[in-house]
């Protein structure tokens, strides 16, 4: 199996209300109008990921994105693509739509910030939470 984990934790601007995008990200602050920020201080970007696991995903599987904070889950499920660029340095953008730019982590994803569990985000919105992100390549 192939899986990576993303350490991260929340900050009071959490949001988490884009209605097509999700992101993880390396960065240490975050303004309101990130609102598709779920956790900052991420201790991976794209570019940390291993090249077995970028491979995976530029094969186009499935990914299956499991968010741990305290005894809450929730899971997310998109896609890789032959198209993605997995190259950048501090975010990582999961996409309903099939748009890639460097920060794309998957596409033709199931949720976006807007679904995630509301009692999930609402932890996240304290600085001191700390996130877990699972990200599981399948089949």
């Amino acid at each position: 199996m192939l899986r990576e984990v993303i350490r991260c934790r929340g900050h009071e601007n959490v949001r988490a209300t884009h209605r097509s995008t999700l992101e993880f990200t390396k960065e240490d602050y975050l303004t309101p109008r990130g609102d598709c920020i779920l956790c900052i201080e991420a201790d991976k970007g794209l570019k940390d990921l291993s090249d077995e696991f970028k491979a995976a995903l530029k094969a186009g599987r499935k990914l299956l994105i499991r968010i741990k904070v305290g005894d809450l889950v929730d899971e997310v499920l998109a896609e890789g693509s032959p198209d993605l660029i997995l190259d950048h340095e501090y975010s990582m953008v999961v996409r309903k739509s099939e748009y890639i730019d460097a920060r794309t982590l998957a596409i033709r994803a199931n949720k976006a910030a807007k679904d995630i569990d509301r009692k999930i985000v609402e932890l996240l919105k304290k600085p001191k939470t700390e996130a877990e992100v699972e990200l599981i390549v399948l089949g």
